[in-house]
């Protein structure tokens, strides 16, 4: 069993988060992951600004943070695996949507499996890396249904 907390500590209902709770419970499925404890947070622009200076001293917004508590080797290993926190910026999903020319839904599904994936010891910090990490992200999304949309003003500038 997997136990994954939601969180909105935002001022605006998401209506997409019982969507991602199937699709992080799908993907885990999907990688035979079981016996894990995490949270998905999500905040403001501000708050995740601050969190990205505080603790990746990087002066800016993102869109999405994992901090993986399996990355410290000091961290016990007893009962469940506590994986960490995902934090994702509504107001940055909302954008990069519009941006991308897809759907909310799509924004914050994408994000919160990126992050997971980040939990899981992913990372794209090489090609190879980023080659293996983006496409079981795309291979996640795709096989769950939520297939990367393009707009018209998209097919318009291709």
């Amino acid at each position: 069993m997997n136990d994954v907390e939601i969180f909105n500590e935002t001022n605006e209902e998401i209506k997409e988060i019982s969507e991602i709770e199937k699709v992080i419970h799908f993907a885990l499925k999907k990688l035979d992951i079981t016996g894990t404890e995490f949270d998905i947070i999500f905040v403001d622009n501000k708050k995740i600004h601050e969190i990205n200076k505080t603790w990746r001293n990087v002066d800016r917004e993102t869109d999405v943070i994992s901090f993986a508590l399996e990355d410290n080797k000091d961290m016990p290993k007893i009962g469940a695996r506590i994986l960490g926190d995902i934090y994702i910026s509504l107001d940055k999903a909302k954008s990069q949507a519009l941006e991308y020319g897809h759907s909310l839904k799509r924004e914050l599904c994408f994000l919160s499996i990126h992050g997971l994936l980040h939990l899981l010891g992913y990372d794209h910090q090489t090609k190879e890396e980023e080659n293996v990490m983006f496409s079981l992200q795309k291979e996640i999304l795709d096989s769950y249904g939520i297939k990367r949309e393009v707009s018209k003003e998209q097919k318009n500038h291709s």
